[in-house]
């Protein structure tokens, strides 16, 4: 509360300066309303443990500017006193209700990710309009001169309020040396106090006039009799407002809304690291609406989560959010026992104490973007937010953050490449096992296919990017690939430019292909419906779609062999055992042996040969259609680990070391095997020694061949 109630004070004190000077009591009293409902609500509402709320520099920032602006004479009839009043309460409510509406939307989560420059520059520029606002109180030239006319007339300047204001800069910035028991701003607060009751009482006795004395804060229910009676003539002139003030509100209630969040939320993550524990944005969002919500219904100034008050809360032991509802309540018992003496706290010194606030919002390490060419726009960005806030207002900042936000996400987007991968068909295979002469062919002719795995966002602002980085694979490629697992959004911008390259490749009697497009993006869209909607991947398209990089390759790959008369024929022959690949020159005994032991089965299309966690020790040779070999997972998902053909073999590993299958062989076309199992190989060796000599040198020629492939992908995918 020590700490809380000075600064609620000023922050009051500064919102309604625009006012006047008459109405400084009125402003004190706003502060303390603040403090009061905004430290007893959000606590209980919100979603942080040991968090202390109250009027914040933000809040005095956007409330001050939008007094000034109201109060203008560009303000026409919202220029009498209580009018503006009426409305910056109607601001506060409104800034609540988005709060409020941020919270139920899940809007906590996103606020957070609000870029560092925008959200420093929002801050620093706070702290600039603060500073520039208590030039009048510190100096106390009359609020008809503005700050440059002020600052160069000496002779319009209130010497004793200046002193006062100076004696309590000093002394808040060299309290935390002298002691750490007593917040700083109390002390400030009170050598400002002492500052002017020495000056009245040695050089100028008018200081010690409460009444008319434009010095002092004055009485705490400022004009217009008892607050009560304030507050009820306030709301009954509700009806006075029409739809033009509400439209003039809006924008500084939402860039009010999103300052008092983004402050908050920024409170809840230093509250996080020092607790080690972890709080619920949303819900605190919601807590700090309702408390703003509070705190204008009764007359009080909006605010936020204070890091200042918190960082003491939680020095001095706190351990739950009961902490922060009893700071609450004593700032109530603070006033209601010292109200007479608040009554002659000196303009000066408040101001003093957020000259120092001010300084402290800047944030001067953003001077260190300078030093690198990478972080230079980083730089130009926050500078740009806070010479809007500057010299136009905060409104027109927000918009700006706005902006800038969008920029700054395009221009990662962009600086970073679309493609995380791109290899080619001469590198690496599919999951097709090929013979010996295709795997020839391939390397011979792979290069006309390209394969790119694609990450991130294809949008407007990186498929020049994507296209520049593709231009000489389009012009030299048949076969171009596009893996989307890893892509999160896609515009309709994109969708054109991959229009525009699959007519491209057809003119060179090519084909763009696509695989793992994603059913679903983090944004909800269903990527594959999407495609087929606008004609990319119709039945009508000659583009063709994939559930994995692999399939698509052998798609390829079987086109190429194709061309080169190596084509799989729908009707195969049945092989002879002495036509498996691997067992291709070993001798007539040895095949005789063996075609005793081994036992033909026949597949039908989609009949599983084994599943993953079998036993067995079988070794397959197939002699006519193809086998698929998938890792299968608990969800449902599986993993295209190999295709056998004819003259392949496969299920070597548990004819090795007879354990359970890892994963599912199911036959892709009609199949007719040759099953070898390991208890009739053993059988066999024993009455014939060489013959597993020669298996075994063939068995294991053949996993080396694959294994040297495999460590060739595996060397490629490294690199790229």
């Amino acid at each position: 509360m020590l700490v809380a109630l000075p600064a609620s004070l000023a922050f009051g004190v500064a919102i309604y300066a625009p006012l006047g000077p008459s109405h400084a009591g009125q402003g004190a009293l706003a502060g303390v309303l603040g403090a009061t409902a905004i430290g007893m609500v959000a606590p209980l509402l919100g979603g942080t443990e040991r968090l202390v709320s109250a009027p914040c520099a933000p809040a005095a920032a956007v409330m001050g500017a939008l007094a000034l602006e109201l109060g203008s004479a560009g303000g026409g009839a919202a220029a009498a006193p209580e009018r503006v009043i009426l409305l910056l309460t109607l601001a506060a409510l409104f800034s609540g209700a988005l709060q409020v509406l941020y919270g139920v939307l899940g809007g906590g989560t996103l606020i957070k990710y609000i870029p560092y420059p925008v959200v420093t520059g929002y801050l620093s520029g706070v702290g600039v309009v603060i500073f520039l606002k208590q030039l009048h109180g510190l100096f106390g030239f009359p609020k008809e001169l503005s700050n440059w006319q002020g600052l160069t007339q000496p002779s319009s300047w209130s010497r004793p309020g200046l002193l006062v204001g100076l004696v309590t800069i000093a002394a808040v910035l060299l309290a935390p040396r002298l002691t750490k028991r007593v917040p700083a701003a109390i002390l400030g607060l009170a050598a400002g106090i002492a500052g002017y009751f020495a000056l009245g009482l040695f050089l100028d006795g008018r200081l010690l006039t409460l009444a008319g004395n434009h010095l002092v804060i004055g009485p705490l229910d400022g004009v217009g009799g008892s607050p009560l009676a304030a507050l009820g003539a306030r709301f009954a002139a509700l009806r006075e407002v029409g739809l033009a003030d509400v439209g003039r509100l809006l924008m500084p209630a939402l860039t009010l809304s999103v300052l008092l969040s983004i402050d908050t939320l920024k409170t809840c993550v230093v509250v996080d690291a020092l607790t080690r524990t972890r709080h619920a944005s949303n819900r605190e969002l919601i807590g700090q609406g309702i408390a703003n919500l509070a705190s204008a219904a009764i007359g009080g100034v909006p605010g936020s989560g204070t890091s200042g008050a918190t960082l003491v809360n939680i020095a001095s032991g706190a351990e739950t959010r009961r902490s922060g509802m009893i700071e609450g309540v004593l700032v109530i018992v603070a006033y209601l026992a010292l109200g007479s003496l608040v009554a002659w706290a000196p303009i000066a010194a408040l101001a003093g104490i957020l000259v120092v606030v001010a300084y402290r919002m800047f944030d001067r390490g953003s001077f260190r973007l300078l030093r690198q060419r990478s972080t230079v726009l980083d730089f130009v960005v926050v500078a740009a937010v806070i010479a809007v806030a500057v010299f136009v207002d905060l409104v027109a900042a927000s918009g700006t953050g706005i902006a800038l936000s969008i920029l700054l996400f395009i221009r990662e987007q962009v600086r970073g490449s679309v493609i995380h991968r791109k290899t080619y068909g001469d590198q690496v295979f599919s999951r097709q096992k090929r013979l010996p002469e295709e795997m020839a062919v391939l390397k011979r002719r792979g290069g006309e296919t390209v394969a790119c795995e694609l990450a991130g966002s294809l949008f407007f602002g990186t498929t020049d990017q994507l296209f520049t980085q593709l231009q000489a694979d389009l012009k030299q490629r048949r076969f171009v690939i596009l893996d989307m697992r890893r892509v999160r959004s896609v515009d309709l911008t994109a969708v054109r430019m991959l229009e525009q390259w699959e007519a491209q490749l057809r003119e060179r009697d090519g084909r763009l292909m696509f695989s793992g497009v994603p059913k679903a993006l983090p944004s909800g869209l269903n990527l594959r419906d999407y495609f087929d909607e606008v004609g990319l991947v119709a039945p009508a398209s000659p583009a063709r779609s994939f559930d994995q990089l692999s399939d698509a390759l052998e798609w390829a790959e079987d086109r190429l062999l194709e061309e080169e008369g190596r084509a799989r024929l729908a009707e195969e022959t049945p092989l002879g055992l002495r036509e498996i690949d691997f067992l291709k020159g070993r001798g007539e005994d040895t095949l005789r042996h063996l075609e005793a032991c081994v036992v033909e089965r026949r597949c039908d299309a989609g009949e599983p040969i084994f599943r993953q966690g079998d036993t067995g020790d079988e070794i397959f040779l197939v002699r006519r259609g193809r086998v698929r070999i998938a890792l299968r997972f608990g969800d449902g998902l599986e993993l295209h680990l190999a295709t056998f053909g004819r003259a392949d073999a496969f299920g070597e590993v548990a004819f090795l070391d007879r354990g359970v299958r890892s994963a599912d062989a199911v036959a892709l076309t009609p199949a007719e095997l040759f099953v070898l199992s390991r208890e009739r190989f053993d059988a066999l060796v024993e009455q014939h020694p060489r013959l597993g000599m020669h298996f075994f040198e063939a068995l294991a020629r053949s996993l080396a061949i694959r294994l040297r492939q495999a460590d060739t992908e595996i060397r490629v995918l490294g690199e790229t």
